[in-house]
């Protein structure tokens, strides 16, 4: 007898086949109201820790990066930015699941005079449709824990990577006070998906979005799997006391 592959969907069992559309309907439906949505439900928090994503990162001139899971370009433009301001010149390719999100990047591009540093490309993160030892640096933010084989996507962030590459991620975590993580999660529970139907009129995306935050790895088994994709010198720095956290990894 064949035995299907299970994987969750926020508090739901579902199949590995089935989650990659189901990961993609949500971020169609919420994809015009995205980025308002992270304002409302970080209290405008997650601008602080793109801009530590970007000051750890220290992009440089001439790099070519990679930003997986980059929907509507966030971390794309402030890398691009910080890379401009000094005289430098960037090339970034935004790779996403979901055309809505990318189609929302764009229109941001030119909207910012950033179009002619930027490709969008429609990909999966388990399944990058890019040749071996392609980019300095490779991003993930708010998108690998919404991945169902999270180690796929962590061979192929190394795999894409060109020898001496960085790979950074920042994603939503553990508290370090346990205090502090109750009263968090009666707040993303309570008030978040209440959020998303207000604003983005879609109740279940958030709801689903706020489950997959409680289902993925704490900071030190999330490392260790970063370790044992092949990436060395790992670390991990909290942000707002874990609400949120960045991973870094080398391909030496």
């Amino acid at each position: 007898m064949t035995v299907t592959p299970e994987t969750h969907f926020g508090a739901r069992t579902v199949s590995e086949a089935e989650k990659p559309g189901l990961v993609q309907g949500v971020f169609t439906s919420v994809a015009s109201r995205y980025d308002l949505m992270n304002d409302l439900m970080s209290g405008g928090m997650h601008r602080l820790w793109k801009a530590a994503m970007i000051d750890w990162l220290a992009p440089r001139d001439g790099w070519r990066m990679l930003d997986v899971a980059g929907g509507t370009g966030d971390i794309s433009f402030r890398t691009l930015e910080r890379i401009n301001k000094r005289g430098g010149r960037g090339d970034v390719t935004v790779c996403d699941l979901t055309e809505d999100m990318l189609r929302a990047g764009r229109t941001r591009s030119e909207s910012e005079r950033l179009a002619d540093q930027l490709s969008w490309v429609t990909g999966d993160a388990m399944n990058l449709p890019f040749e071996d030892n392609q980019f300095d640096a490779y991003t993930i933010s708010f998108g690998i824990r919404n991945v169902t084989r999270i180690g796929d996507a962590l061979s192929e962030a190394y795999r894409v990577l060109k020898p001496g590459g960085r790979f950074l991620c920042l994603e939503f975590s553990a508290m370090t006070v346990p205090l502090a993580q109750q009263v968090y999660d009666a707040y993303s529970f309570n008030v978040i998906p209440r959020i998303g139907q207000v604003v983005a009129k879609d109740r279940d995306s958030y709801q689903y979005l706020v489950e997959s935050i409680r289902r993925f790895p704490v900071q030190s088994q999330f490392g260790a799997m970063i370790e044992d994709a092949g990436f060395e010198q790992v670390k991990w720095r909290n942000l707002t006391g874990g609400v949120a956290a960045l991973h870094s990894g080398w391909k030496l």
